[in-house]
C-alpha cells in the first residue's frame, strides 16, 4: 500500500520538483502492477524503504530498526491515515460548499477553507432575551406570527425571511445576498428587525411606521438604511433627514413612532421573534429552515425548493 501513498504524495510534489515527477511515474507503474496483481517494482519499494529508514536513523535507530522490521504493517497503517483524512477533507468540502461551514449547517470550529469562521459569527443577543440553548436545532418559526413585518408576496413555493439588526455587521454583510435571492429567484419575503443593540429599538419603530403608511416604498428605505454609516444612524437627525430625502412626511412617522399602539405593536414583533430561540443576527430562515450567520450566496440559493442533506 506504500505505492499508493507515494504516488499521491510525489504526485503533489512533483508540480514543484522534477526529481519528484519520476518518482511519481514510479509510483504510478507500482500501483498499476498491485492493481493487474502483479508484484511491486522491487527496486521502487526498497528505494523508499531505504530512504525512510535512512531519514529514521537519524533520529532514532531504534524507530528505524522498527520501521525496517515491520515496513509492510506501516504502510498499511500510512494508507489507512491517507484514507480517512481524504474522507474528512472531501467531507469538510462538501460541507463548505453546502452549508459555507466544514461541521455542518450553523456548526462552529475550525474550517480551512474559512479560517476565521466569518460565514457563522453573528452579533449575539442578551441572554436576557429567553434564549435557552444557542443551537441551530432550537431556532424555529413554529408558533410565530409574522404578519405585521414588512412583507413581499407573490405567489412562490418559497419563503425567505430575514431576521437582522441595521447595526450588525454580519447581518449587512448577508443582506445583499438575501435581497438577491429575493429578486433573482422571486421567493416571497419578510424582513423583521430585531435590535441586537438596544440603541437601535427605536429603528423598530420607524420602520413598522414607514411600512404602515407607505408601503412598497419602505423596501428602498430598508436597503438604504443597510447601506449608511452604522453610526449615524443613532442620531434621530439623521433620521429625519433620511425620511425626508425619501419625501415621507416626517410629522406623520413622527407621530406614529409616539403612538402607544406603535410602541405596543413593535413590542409585540419583539417578543414573536424571541419565539424563534434566536441567539443572534443575522438569522435567515428559507423555508421554514434556520441559517445563523452570513453564509455564501451559493448556501442560500441551494436551498430553494430542493431538500436540504443534514
Amino acid at each position: 500500500m506504500i505505492c499508493i501513498v507515494a504516488l499521491i504524495i510525489f504526485s503533489v510534489l512533483g508540480i514543484f520538483s522534477a526529481t519528484h515527477r519520476q518518482m511519481a511515474k514510479e509510483a504510478l507503474d507500482c500501483v498499476f502492477r498491485r492493481v493487474t496483481l502483479r508484484p511491486c517494482n522491487t527496486g521502487f519499494k526498497e528505494k523508499i524503504k531505504s530512504q525512510m529508514v535512512a531519514k529514521l536513523l537519524n533520529r532514532s535507530a531504534f524507530l528505524a530498526r522498527a520501521f525496517n522490521r515491520y515496513y509492510e504493517v506501516f504502510a498499511w497503517i500510512f494508507f489507512v491515515l491517507m484514507i480517512v483524512s481524504t474522507f474528512y477533507v472531501v467531507k469538510g468540502g462538501y460541507n463548505y460548499y453546502l452549508y459555507g461551514s466544514c461541521n455542518g449547517l450553523n456548526q462552529s470550529g475550525f474550517c480551512a477553507f474559512d479560517p476565521k469562521g466569518e460565514n457563522n459569527k453573528v452579533t449575539e443577543i442578551n441572554a436576557s432575551c429567553g434564549i435557552e440553548e444557542k443551537s441551530e436545532k432550537n431556532v424555529s418559526l413554529d408558533g410565530v406570527d409574522l404578519s405585521s413585518f414588512p412583507t413581499k408576496q407573490v405567489d412562490s413555493k418559497d419563503t425567505v425571511v430575514l431576521v437582522g439588526c441595521y447595526e450588525c455587521d454580519y447581518t449587512r454583510k448577508a443582506y445583499p445576498d438575501i435581497q438577491k435571492l429575493v429578486r433573482e429567484k422571486k421567493t416571497n419575503y419578510i424582513f423583521a428587525h430585531y435590535p441586537a443593540k438596544e440603541n437601535t429599538n427605536f429603528l423598530s419603530e420607524i420602520g413598522y411606521c414607514v411600512y404602515k403608511e407607505y408601503g412598497d416604498r419602505f423596501w428602498s428605505f430598508n436597503d438604504y438604511l443597510f447601506t449608511v454609516d452604522k453610526v449615524e444612524i443613532y442620531q434621530s437627525e439623521y433620521i429625519n433627514t433620511i425620511l425626508k430625502n425619501f419625501d415621507f412626511d416626517i410629522s406623520k412617522i413622527n407621530d406614529c413612532v409616539n403612538d402607544s399602539a406603535t410602541k405596543e405593536a413593535v413590542t409585540n414583533q419583539v417578543n414573536q421573534l424571541r419565539k424563534t430561540h434566536l441567539y443572534g443576527t443575522p438569522t435567515v430562515f428559507i423555508n421554514g429552515k434556520a441559517f445563523v450567520g452570513p453564509k455564501p450566496y451559493r448556501v442560500y440559493k441551494s436551498v430553494l425548493n430542493k431538500f436540504i442533506i443534514f
